[in-house]
């Protein structure tokens, strides 16, 4: 079956506290987002990527893809005002039946298994969204408390969140309400029962400067085989 995957890398950098996107950042001596897409390029040979990036930062991110080794397989498109209209723009892309993963661009860490993992239970349940379970102890805030509840009943939500390209698309075609904090949370609008998948305690997303840090320690014991 044919695989898609979105990329959204839309981020500005304000949390990170740079003046480049943290997309952009060097992990040694690569950009952040060229790891992740050498990640599903690795994953299947017949994936191809759309992605989408706001359009000041087009050409960086053509420069990118130039970068690795199979460029012919990635596309260009525009991100939009919100991570829901920037998916949107790039599921305009994709016209035939499929798998489609969504990932965060700055998801850089993740590996080739999990995708292939996430594909394997889009296919048999319709969706595949990849979660790990939460280790710090968890309270909820009310207007005038807040209360302990069970972490073991937590899951912390990751990308590739994947899905039928029908399923994904149709939801997708819904008017963006402020809710929507992931795919998962607009497909499931529609009635569809999500899938979780056990994710990666290393597919972190780069969102602080300490990240950058963390990221490049991973790297550097996946080099040496650790």
């Amino acid at each position: 079956m044919k695989k898609y995957a979105v990329i959204v890398a839309g981020g500005s950098g304000m949390r990170m506290g740079t003046v480049v996107p943290k997309q952009f950042l060097p992990l040694q001596g690569k950009p952040v987002l060229w790891y992740t897409l050498t990640a599903f390029l690795d994953s299947f040979p017949d994936l191809d990527i759309i992605l989408v990036l706001p359009e000041a930062h087009i050409q960086t991110g053509q420069e990118i893809l130039r970068s690795t080794y199979a460029p012919d397989r990635i596309w260009m498109a525009v991100g939009g005002e919100t991570r829901f209209h920037s998916v949107r723009n790039g599921l305009s892309h994709i016209h035939q039946h499929s798998i489609v993963f969504v990932h965060d661009g700055v998801r850089c860490l993740l590996t080739p298994q999990l995708i292939r993992r996430c594909f394997s239970m889009a296919q048999e349940r319709g969706n595949a969204i990849p979660a790990i379970t939460a280790v710090d102890s968890i309270r909820i805030e009310h207007f005038d408390h807040n209360e302990f509840i069970d972490r073991s009943k937590v899951r912390i939500i990751q990308t590739p969140q994947t899905f039928y390209s029908d399923i994904i698309k149709a939801a997708f075609e819904q008017e963006y309400e402020e809710s929507f904090t992931d795919e998962a949370s607009v497909v499931e609008r529609l009635g569809v029962k999500i899938h979780l998948i056990e994710g990666e305690s290393t597919n972190i997303k780069i969102t602080h400067p300490i990240d950058v840090l963390i990221a490049e320690k991973i790297l550097e014991e996946r080099e040496m085989g650790i």
